[in-house]
């Protein structure tokens, strides 16, 4: 099993999410070809609705202890209710440009 699939796995099963995208981004940064190192993830479940941005981020990495501590070395994490992503018409935002990771 991939780490996408495994993320992909504990995200349905820690949220239940009406919507969930993980992309593996590792091809946009300095790393060896078919690294599974830097994931975006797009994740869409009510379980949000009375969390501030910050619990919403600390419940992902507490599904993904394992994965961050072991496997991944960049995770950017988009959480939304349904109300929120209806309202972005269904659209995530583009990960920024890799910078090299010593560069600011």
């Amino acid at each position: 099993m991939t780490v996408q699939q495994i993320i992909e796995q504990k995200l349905q099963a820690g949220f239940s999410p009406s919507h969930l995208d993980v992309s593996n981004e590792s091809f946009m940064h300095n790393v060896p070809e078919g690294s599974e190192s830097h994931f975006k993830v797009v994740i869409v479940s009510d379980e949000f609705a009375t969390k501030r941005l910050i619990g919403r981020h600390r419940a992902v990495n507490a599904v993904l202890a394992d994965e961050l501590a072991n496997h991944i070395h960049a995770l950017a994490i988009h959480t939304y209710t349904e109300q929120e992503w209806t309202k972005l018409q269904e659209q995530s935002p583009d990960s920024p440009n890799c910078m090299g990771g010593s560069k600011l």
